[in-house]
């Protein structure tokens, strides 16, 4: 499999650039600084990563699962 190239995607009216890292993981910059890493965990399910450890945070948060959403939906295409 190919690295994916970096993309950005919008969420209401705020542009976050992603930078694929390892297979479903990617490092999200918001407003052009470094915001979150993230990871995919289900179909529908992504997970913040912790910014030391690089261990999953669970816990529902909707900009992640937005964000991943986006993400979904650019790699499939």
């Amino acid at each position: 499999m190919e690295l994916q190239e970096p993309f950005d995607i919008e969420l209401n009216g705020i542009t976050y650039s992603v930078f694929p890292d390892e297979k479903d993981t990617y490092t999200i910059f918001k407003d052009g600084e470094e915001y979150v890493q993230i990871i995919k965990d289900t179909e529908t399910s992504w997970l913040k990563l912790h910014p030391e450890s690089g261990l999953p945070l669970f816990g529902m948060d909707e900009e992640i699962l937005l964000i991943g959403a986006e993400i979904s939906k650019n790699i499939s295409e």
